[in-house]
């Protein structure tokens, strides 16, 4: 039986069917995580990040061996790809926000284009969420290098203007913000409160098909404190869009 595992649904208020529901498995699969078996994977750490945990707390037994590196503790999870983490994770994320939520990207598009993503923004802005988007300028060459590097060319400036038309409405509600950088970015980030997903860049790989890391704020570390004061050194440098 992992105990560890049944504990933290129970925090959570987590059901074998909700779990099950969330990460579109059978319950009966649940049953048997639940019992001692190990999920694959990535579903490993849907089930880690949906119970803001560590994959190697809820499943110790995967940890490195004492002679090995050892993981940071700020680590919840680590998706191979963007395309991989469940869209649950994302909207878990952003829903769970009760102070502030901040997107750092070139464009974002992906999360733009879902409607569901965009209202649950609107909602945690409507109820007083602070929300931060920074978006590259599609006019700066920094743009223009990216769109080359990954072989789009235009179509990066492109995919920009179509993401700050489509977060737009998000500005006449609540406290939320849109502005534009002309930074080289080594990374996109998209944080609510303590938590953030961090997608690396990597040259001439479309972000999409990048790593993601499901990191949390942890005392005694810095992991999590260094990329936020990434975002915050762009955000004060970053300017609204010009109207038209």
């Amino acid at each position: 039986m992992n105990e560890t595992l049944r504990r933290a649904m129970f925090r959570a208020r987590l059901s074998e069917e909700d779990v099950a529901s969330q990460l579109a498995v059978d319950p009966k699969t649940v049953r048997r995580w639940v019992e001692g078996r190990v999920p694959y994977p990535r579903h490993r750490w849907a089930l880690a990040a949906m119970l803001h945990s560590n994959e190697h707390n809820l499943w110790p037994e995967l940890a490195p061996d004492a002679g090995s590196a050892s993981i940071p503790s700020e680590i919840v999870a680590v998706y191979p790809h963007r395309w991989a983490v469940p869209r649950e994770v994302w909207d878990r994320l952003f829903r769970d926000a009760r102070y502030e939520i901040s997107i750092l990207a070139y464009s974002s598009l992906f999360l733009a284009e879902d409607s569901g993503l965009l209202d649950t923004l609107a909602a945690r802005a409507h109820a007083g969420v602070t929300v931060r988007i920074a978006l590259g300028d599609p006019n700066c060459s920094r743009v223009a290098e990216r769109g080359t590097q990954e072989g789009i060319d235009d179509a990066m400036a492109a995919k920009i203007r179509n993401a700050v038309t489509l977060y737009e409405p998000l500005r006449a509600v609540g406290r939320a913000e849109i502005r534009l950088h002309q930074t080289v970015l080594y990374n996109s980030i998209y944080r609510a409160d303590g938590h953030m997903l961090v997608n690396q860049h990597a040259y001439a790989i479309p972000a999409a098909h990048s790593p993601v890391f499901h990191v949390r704020r942890s005392f005694g570390t810095d992991m999590f404190g260094n990329y936020l004061a990434s975002f915050e050194h762009i955000w004060q440098t970053a300017l609204p869009p010009r109207a038209g």
